[in-house]
């Protein structure tokens, strides 16, 4: 709204910084910072006024005697409002990227919108069911990839260069072509073609099936992600905290991807239009950084599905959309190492109960819960259970644990960042 009636009315004073990126964006995360405080002041007393929350783990069951009764869910609902705001005032929203990231937020917090209200008002712990989540998820999934596929503006310049013309210099770009490539990891002066995958069904139809193979690939890396986040939300601090770590890295991607100064010296894919997912970006951090104003130790409100789907989701999005979703297993690794952990319980649990023998990989799982809890516990509650890894008998505090997490990611997202440099 601000940046379309400055842009309009460029003459005003002061006008001409609402064309910089990097002023929009700060303003943003200031804007979506404060949003988040103070909305969530409001949207706690609220809750609490209408005794609107979540049942959730008792004193008695954590080794620490913190309880978490009475405390407000759906604060996923705070950090969503403080990323709306300050992009529907300062973002471009005739941009494909930036309409991209506003339905992908919308339309993630409604799933989780829809899971938390079950949980809460109609009192089942269950909550949505898992394939109308996997629907949702996509759903989304092919609303980006076939708008990255079909929508004329979205395009990419494979090669950048530069040269001096009259002391002047000149930007050399390869045409703007649509195409399945993304950047290697490691690797200087090559991007990878899905389409080359497909290279045995002839010149013509490798492309189609690229694209396909793309799309399916949205979908996939849609539905981890944000499957990952939603399992990582599970300690007060520990989604928003390595969320917005993650954002800050994917910000600084995104800046070199819609810059052709930047794109040509990281050699990258030039992506004409992806800077406004800088000032998208900025606001998403804002909120979170704001969000953990009352979401730390001890938090005086939950994420609930609401938030963690959105965010797991945005972060999934925005790699596809700037074609750095091969640096995800790597950014995500700890989001990565909870949906693993999940699965490695759950599979190995399964097989071994066919059997007749109660086998656990870890005490507790995500992972997250496996370093509060002690192999008391699990044999108090299952005496013939196995487990394979017990690890230390020390038991650590859910503040040590998120600190600890968080260090992980943020070591992972200097490494992601590196990857510019190391090829």
């Amino acid at each position: 709204m601000i940046y379309s009636f400055f842009n309009h009315f460029n003459d005003l004073l002061g006008a001409r910084l609402f064309t910089y990126i990097s002023f929009r964006a700060i303003t943003a995360g200031i804007i979506g910072l404060c949003m988040s405080i103070w909305f969530g002041k409001w949207f706690i007393a609220y809750m609490k006024r209408h005794n609107i929350s979540e049942t959730q783990r008792d004193e008695k069951t954590d080794p620490f005697n913190v309880g978490k009764k009475g405390v407000p869910t759906m604060g996923g609902l705070i950090v969503i409002a403080a990323i709306l705001v300050p992009c529907l005032l300062l973002g471009k929203l005739t941009n494909v990227y930036m309409l991209l990231m506003l339905i992908t937020t919308v339309l993630m917090g409604a799933l989780g919108f829809a899971d938390d209200y079950i949980k809460t008002f109609r009192k089942n712990k269950d909550g949505l069911n898992g394939w109308v989540k996997i629907f949702g998820q996509v759903t989304l999934g092919l609303i980006v990839g076939l708008t990255l596929r079909f929508a004329p503006s979205v395009s990419m310049n494979e090669v950048v260069s530069s040269h001096i013309e009259n002391n002047i210099v000149v930007v050399d770009k390869s045409p703007e072509i649509k195409s399945t490539q993304t950047t290697i990891p490691f690797v200087k002066h090559h991007n990878f073609n899905y389409a080359d995958l497909f290279s045995w069904t002839g010149e013509t139809n490798k492309y189609r099936f690229g694209w396909i193979f793309f799309v399916l690939l949205t979908v996939f890396v849609v539905a981890a992600v944000s499957n990952g986040a939603n399992l990582n939300d599970g300690m007060d601090g520990m989604c928003a905290g390595n969320s917005a770590i993650m954002a800050i890295a994917l910000l600084i991607l995104s800046y070199t991807s819609g810059s052709v100064i930047w794109a040509k010296y990281f050699d990258v894919m030039y992506i004409p239009g992806s800077e406004e997912l800088v000032v998208f970006l900025a606001s998403f951090v804002g909120a979170l950084v704001g969000y953990l104003w009352w979401n730390g130790f001890p938090a005086q409100v939950f994420m609930g599905d609401t938030g963690s789907l959105t965010v797991g989701g945005i972060i999934g999005v925005c790699a596809m959309v700037i074609h750095k979703e091969l640096l995800i297993p790597v950014l995500c690794g700890v989001f990565l190492m909870e949906s693993v952990s999940v699965i490695l319980q759950t599979q190995v649990y399964k097989y071994n109960k066919k059997h007749g023998k109660h086998v656990r990989v870890f005490k507790r799982a995500p992972l997250h819960d496996h370093f509060r809890t002690s192999v008391e516990q699990v044999l108090k509650n299952d005496p013939t259970c196995t487990i394979l890894c017990k690890g230390s008998k020390e038991l650590h505090h859910e503040t040590k644990i998120v600190l600890r997490f968080c260090i992980v990611t943020l070591i992972l997202a200097a490494i992601t960042i590196l990857t510019l440099k190391i090829r």
